[in-house]
């Protein structure tokens, strides 16, 4: 049976990939031949909202194939034309489904950063333009790459954004963690420069930081068992969070803007490690409940 689950659930995450996004094709080309504001912005909404199908098509097939007991705390009070950074821990493909389940209508569609190459990808390169998503051009020096993505975040200025951003840059694994002698326990070291990147495009911009964290109580599943229906539970917890000001006379991208960019993030870091511990260790067996 979860073998037939994985394969039903493979077959319709496919047929929504392909229909949604060749359905954002001809709004996408309309939109990449009228390049004016007013033009746009119906655009937007409507690939938007397609976008927004797609994740809803998404959850269904998830409680289609199996009971999933959804605990989410902290978003309610969320705003969805604001202006967001979001971070989250990273153990799976399978984050990224469960933040956009957890935060969609609650904020603004979730942007990611994608490398610049990206663009070139068949069918969803176009789409993830078309949707605003931010691209990043690395490679050079931090000064050409913040302008290169400056520029590729000038729209968000005026929409409002959700943009997130892994901080650890790789999923969590024990022999990652034991191999960066990481001082957290459920934690990779953060990286501090695509957040540092993200404020100094947008710092100005953004209403606070989401501070999301995800446990999965029964075990960390990969995208195969998510499918087959194997995942029975997921806890998370937002926490909207001020974001550091930057001191008068202090640089973006310099060492002094980086240290305190470092401190804060630890502090962060350090509270997210502690609230898995207390996830883990207050969870009890319950009976799943449909999602």
């Amino acid at each position: 049976m979860a073998i037939a689950k994985g394969c039903l659930a493979s077959f319709l995450l496919g047929a929504n990939v392909l229909l949604v996004f060749l359905a954002m094709i001809p709004f996408a080309l309309l939109k990449l031949c009228l390049p004016f504001a007013a033009a746009r912005r119906p655009i937007d909404r409507i690939l938007n909202r397609l976008a927004e199908t797609w994740i809803a098509v998404n959850g269904w097939w998830i409680g289609l194939v199996g009971r999933v007991r959804w605990d989410v705390q902290g978003a309610d009070t969320l705003r969805r034309h604001g202006w967001y950074l979001v971070g989250s821990n990273h153990q799976s493909w399978v984050d990224i489904l469960v933040l956009q389940k957890a935060l969609t209508g609650k904020v603004p569609l979730l942007k990611f950063f994608l490398k610049r190459e990206l663009i070139y990808v068949p069918l969803m390169g176009l789409a993830w333009w078309a949707l605003d998503f931010p691209f990043m051009r690395r490679g050079g020096s931090f000064a050409r790459d913040l302008a290169a993505t400056r520029k590729s975040c000038e729209r968000f200025r005026e929409i409002p954004t959700s943009v997130i951003n892994f901080l650890e840059g790789t999923r969590f694994t024990l022999a990652k963690r034991d191999e960066q002698q990481s001082p957290y326990r459920h934690l990779l070291a953060p990286k501090v420069g695509g957040l540092a990147m993200a404020l100094s495009v947008m710092g100005d911009r953004f209403r606070s930081y989401l501070d999301v964290t995800i446990v999965y109580p029964d075990g960390v599943p990969t995208f195969w068992d998510l499918l087959c229906g194997r995942m029975h539970e997921v806890v998370v917890r937002v926490r909207e969070l001020e974001l550091p000001a930057l001191p008068e006379g202090v640089a973006i991208g310099s060492a002094p803007y980086r240290r305190q960019m470092t401190a804060w993030v630890d502090q962060m870091w350090r509270e997210k490690d502690a609230c898995i511990d207390d996830i883990l260790a207050g969870r009890k067996p319950a009976p799943a409940k449909a999602a």
